[in-house]
């Protein structure tokens, strides 16, 4: 059989070579490869259909897939995209049977890995997107032996070895395998008898943050990643989640702060940039802020009938805010953790009743004996202050905890509704409590 291969490589009849191929059997097909030299190797294997093709390179040597990979990688990969429009070039790497695509993705280094990965259409923020393909997987036939020979051989070009993935002839995950697993059975024993079944692995398409969040529940290392047929085509390791961590928080704080989110640092932001992540929310939260006008002119008669009333607006607003601030933060943060459902909106706004009054009640007491000690207000005007004063911090409170809560179910980003958006509802409800309770209490007109 190879006797004839090598006739009909030197005579050139390559289309009598792909009939020929063609009726063999995969395993038949890499060992006649493995003979070959590098360059007919590779000729030949461009010749497969892709579902043969793909089933081939399963039962190749490391060092030939790696030599075809890197052939591919340079020879033609390169060529192709750079001399394709960007859809079409995505289209024909959609056709590459998957595990060529994956060699190829470890050819490069991270940053053209990424554009590469957005060729093939993984979204952004994607886990598609910020896998590496730098992993150790194995047949459910090989033995514990062959696995500790690949290790060995390659153990410094992967992310890491502690786990291994197991896949079937189609490449499809139906497994791992620890390094420990290896290390203490017989060195004879196929993997499939020592493999763990039940695993946990992400599509192409899930959101990074979910991956964080599986990665922290399950308290593991890695995770697979497979395509819409559950072929392995990647890993995330503990070392990109720490990396999505730090980058959904960074975007966390900045929507917090009323901030378009960026990927740059700060020092690489133009004064332009900057410019274009402030000014949205400012100017959203400055024509809000036109409400609160709106009610001191509302009540510009009982103001003038008192003026004192006016010099306690600010500490009222403030202390609103910074209560409203609280409560929304800490609901941000036990959302983005999981720790609270939309099902305990009514425990949550209980609790956080509970506090403000304890809270409210604190503040009060605190700032009538500086009313009547140091700002010698008289005893009325120091208890529509004080009253005041716990009805924004309650009011507050319900707002802050309710609306990230709300966001939420509605499928926004619960950060949005965080301090400077919260300070501005708030302000407005804390005058409009305060004017009514002084129009009460102290008989203004």
């Amino acid at each position: 059989m190879f006797e004839r291969i090598e006739e009909l490589i030197e005579n050139k009849r390559y289309a009598d070579i792909k009939r020929m191929l063609t009726d063999m059997n995969e395993h038949d097909i890499a060992e006649v490869l493995e003979e070959l030299p590098h360059k007919e190797t590779v000729k030949l294997f461009r010749l497969l259909p892709k579902d043969i093709a793909a089933e081939v390179f399963s039962y190749l040597e490391t060092d030939t897939e790696a030599r075809i990979i890197t052939s591919l990688t340079e020879a033609e990969a390169a060529d192709i995209i750079s001399d394709m429009a960007a859809d079409d070039a995505t289209d024909l790497m959609d056709e590459m049977p998957a595990n060529v695509v994956t060699k190829l993705l470890n050819k490069v280094d991270k940053e053209t890995r990424r554009e590469i990965n957005q060729l093939l259409k993984y979204p952004d923020n994607s886990a598609g997107s910020i896998m590496t393909v730098e992993y150790l997987d194995f047949k459910e036939y090989n033995t514990i032996k062959d696995a500790l020979k690949k290790i060995r051989n390659e153990y410094d070009e992967k992310e890491t070895i502690n786990v291994c993935f197991i896949t079937d002839k189609k490449r499809e995950l139906i497994g791992t395998v620890t390094l420990k697993d290896l290390v203490v059975h017989d060195e004879n024993t196929p993997l499939s008898e020592i493999m763990e079944e039940d695993f946990v692995s992400v599509s192409t398409l899930t959101d990074q943050e979910d991956v964080a969040k599986l990665i922290q529940e399950y308290d593991i290392t890695s995770v697979p990643v497979v395509d819409s047929e559950h072929k392995l085509v990647g890993i995330i390791t503990i070392d990109d989640v720490i990396d999505i961590i730090e980058a959904e928080a960074t975007e966390d704080i900045e929507k917090m702060a009323a901030i378009l989110p960026t990927e740059k640092s700060y020092l690489k932001l133009s004064i332009f940039d900057i410019w274009k992540s402030r000014i949205p929310w400012l100017l959203l939260l400055m024509i809000s802020a036109t409400f609160t006008g709106k009610i001191i002119q509302h009540y510009e008669t009982a103001l003038a009938s008192m003026v004192i009333l006016t010099s306690f607006i600010p500490m009222l607003m403030d202390t609103g805010g910074n209560a409203g601030g609280q409560a929304s933060v800490t609901i941000i943060r036990s959302l983005s953790l999981n720790d609270i459902e939309f099902s305990d909106l009514l425990k949550v706004i209980w609790k956080e009743f509970r506090v403000s009054l304890i809270i409210g009640i604190t503040l009060a007491i605190a700032n009538f004996a500086k009313l009547m000690l140091i700002d010698k207000v008289s005893t009325s005007v120091a208890l529509v202050v004080c009253l005041t004063l716990v009805l924004t911090v309650s009011i507050a409170k319900i707002v802050g905890c309710s609306l990230p809560i709300f966001a939420k179910k509605l499928g926004f980003d619960p950060a949005v509704m965080a301090s400077p958006f919260i300070t501005t509802i708030v302000d407005a409800i804390s005058l409009i409590v305060y004017f009514n309770i002084a129009c009460h209490l102290l008989s203004l007109a």
